[in-house]
This record gives structure tokens, sequence and C-alpha cells, in this order.
């Protein structure tokens, strides 16, 4: 049995997912043993730093470098803990990085920075590192992202014999994404929109609260039709598979702006006659957002079952407006339900990811993410030299045999 600490931090930028999982294969299916899982929570100072190097905000290369080391030091510690939860021996660490820039110009890819030392985290624990997961599918054309379909696929294949009807995992991390899995037919994968971005945005500016946390403000506010509509317009939305988005685009600043184009104000402790919003007010409309923009493409691809993972599903209101819209269409399941526990899923799936790579198999899958073929996926960090390769003492001088041509 291989086993993998698979690290994940994803666009929330709270903290990272560690999970240790043993990979064994039986015939043509691959079984996964959970090892364990856990959550490290990033100090606040961290945290900070991060948001203020993501765009639109600018930033120097001194400070990409100092954040780059930091986080190396943090997934280092993870990637610790993970070999701890495998039991005190892991044979590698997927450590995929904060994802600082996603490059993209017309619909279309063009590169991608995700920070995170792993020279660092290969010196904690001794081990090779796969790190760079998204730059060998950019390179073939691909968009990059979403990489988790490769994961969906295999593990929904397991319960959708042929001919079943389409079915779907949904994300909720700081933007959703879909998977959708039609036997006999090739997986769709893409982004959909804002998840957690815009609402954790909303709550750090009018609540000075990290989250919403359980949806409780956004349960006590109203929906605004003029904000919703406002945010509905936006153009993305409408934009053909594959695609990817990220904080470039639906950040702070995003909100900001639709809210003073809506030319109401928004009072943190309650609305009033002027037409102002509350703050609830703001929770509500994008917690609609959200479950308007995931139902419409749930409906469009006509699945039946949707099998939802992430930070998103500890959100009750989003959770409840997600199996208001499908009801009736399609049923709403949380994947702890299939094994996989739903704030460590994208965790395990950069695990597998870690396990194709180490056997020279492909982890991007080309009808999602548009690339011209499926592209092996990472870059490894030794944590020292392959087994055997040795040749003795080191040298004490060199010599140089003969002369180089032009």
């Amino acid at each position: 049995m291989l086993r993998i600490v698979g690290l994940m931090s994803g666009t929330s930028y709270d903290g990272v997912d560690v999970v240790a999982a043993g990979f064994s294969r039986a015939g043509e299916t691959l079984l996964l043993h959970p090892l364990g899982h856990r959550e490290l929570a990033y100090p606040d100072d961290l945290r900070a730093g991060i948001g203020a190097l993501l765009p639109p905000a600018a930033t120097t290369v001194e400070a990409v470098c100092r954040l780059d080391n930091r986080l190396g030091d943090v997934f280092a510690e993870a990637a610790a803990v993970g070999v701890e939860l495998a039991g005190g021996r892991a044979d590698l660490v997927v450590s995929p990085g904060q994802t600082v820039f996603h490059w993209v110009e017309a619909g279309r890819a063009r590169g991608t920075l995700q920070l995170g030392a792993p020279a660092r985290v290969a010196a904690r624990v001794g081990v090779p590192v796969l790190t760079d997961l998204r730059g060998a599918d950019i390179a073939a054309g691909g968009q990059g992202a979403p990489l988790v379909p490769a994961f969906d696929a295999l593990l929904l294949a397991d319960e959708s014999p042929a001919g079943a009807s389409p079915r779907a995992a949904l994300n909720l991390g700081g933007i959703a994404n879909l998977t959708v899995v039609s036997p006999g037919r090739p997986v769709l994968g893409y982004d959909i929109g804002p998840a957690n971005a815009l609402l954790d945005a909303a709550a750090r500016r009018f609540l000075d609260a990290p989250c919403d946390a359980g949806g409780v403000r956004a349960a006590a506010g109203r929906v605004h039709p003029g904000l919703l509509e406002l945010l509905l317009a936006e153009p993305y939305y409408a934009a053909p598979p594959p695609k990817s988005t990220g904080k470039e685009l639906f950040h702070p600043g995003y909100l900001a702006d639709r809210l003073a184009a809506l030319g109401s104000p928004v009072r943190p402790d309650g609305g009033g006659d002027d037409g102002a919003l509350s703050a609830d007010d703001v929770l509500a409309t994008l917690t609609e957002l959200t479950a308007r923009i995931v139902a419409a493409e749930c409906d469009r691809h006509r699945v039946t079952e949707v099998v939802a993972a992430g930070g998103g599903v500890r959100n009750p209101t989003l959770l409840g407006r997600l199996a208001a819209l499908g009801a009736g269409r399609w049923r709403l399941r949380v994947s702890d339900e299939l094994g996989v526990p739903a704030q460590a899923k994208e965790a395990y799936a950069f695990a597998l990811l870690g396990w194709l790579s180490w056997h020279g198999l492909p982890g991007a899958v080309p009808s999602v993410t548009g690339a011209r073929r499926a592209a092996v996926l990472g870059s490894w960090t030794p944590s020292g030299p392959p087994a055997g390769t040795g040749t003795g003492p080191a040298p004490r001088r060199l010599r140089v045999v003969g002369t180089s041509r032009p």
C-alpha cells in the first residue's frame, strides 16, 4: 500500500487541510484507505499576509519571497502531521501550495502561481514532494483547473452503472466548482463562480469576522432583488466551459463595485426606510447568488444527484437553499455519505493525483480543462538522491577532457 500525505489550502485561505491516505489496487479498481485528516488554521497575521498579496492588491517580489517561505514552513509542519496520521511513515507528500494568482485572459489560462517552498517540506519529512500540479495542464493548453474532477470521476463511477442518469460532485470552497459524470460520456467539470469568496469578503467588511459562521446572519436577512440582479449579470456565468476563475475576479473590490452601482447604503446594524441594506441582507443575497448559479448548472446538465463537499457544507442556510432549488429534480447529499469527509475531500483528491503522478499516469482530464492532451501533473522535489545512485566520496577536483565544438 502506497501511503500519501495530501495537503490543501484553498481560495478561502483559512488554513491547511491535511490527510493521510493509503492506496492499493484491486484490478481496475483503486482502493482508498483513509488514514485520518486534520484541519490546521492559519494564524491571523498569515491570513492577512496572503490577503495583502492577492489581486488586485499591488505587491513586491520581496513580499512574495517572504510569503513563499513562510507558507513552506507551515506546509512542512502540516506534512509532518500527515506523516503522523499515516502511522509515522509516508512514501510521498502532495503539497499543491497556496494559489496567489491564476492568469486567465480572454477565457484562456496563461499561467498560474502557487507559493509554498516545497524544499522546506521535503527537508522536514524526508520524502519526495509533488508540487506545481497545474502547470503541465496549462502548458498543454488547458485551464489548469479544476483538478478535483479526476477524483470525482473515479468516485462517482463506482456508484454509476451504465445507463444511469448524470450525477454531479459539487465543491463549495471559495469558488464553487462542479463535476458532471454521465456513464458513456466524457467527464465535465468547471468553476461555476463564487461560493464563499464573496460571502467571506462581506463578513470581513460588515461584521469584522472571517465568515458568516453557520449562515446565521444570512438566514436573518432578506434577499435584495436589485443587488441580486446586478450580481447575476456577471458575464463569467454565461461563458461556456472549459473555464476557471478565482479571487482575481471575485475579490472584495468586486463586491464593493456592485454595492456602489446599486446606490443603496449598507448599515451593519440594519437597513432603513431610505432603502439601506443591512449586512444580513447582503449576506442573504450573496448566499442566494451562489445557490442560484449552482442550481442553474445542475439543471442544465439534468443531474439527478449532487454530492457536495467543501467548507460551504458547514453553511446550513446555503445548503437549505440548494436543496430547495433542486427539489423534485435532483437530490443533495454530502460526500461523507460516500466515505469522504466533506472538509477533507480536496486534500484526498490531491493525494490521489499524487498516486497517479507517482505511477506516470495523467491526472488532468482534457474534457474538463480543455487541454490538448492528458498531462501527468506536478514537479517533484526530492528529499535526497534516488536509492542506489551513490558513486563514492565527493570529488576534489574537475578536469576538462577534450574541447567542446561551437
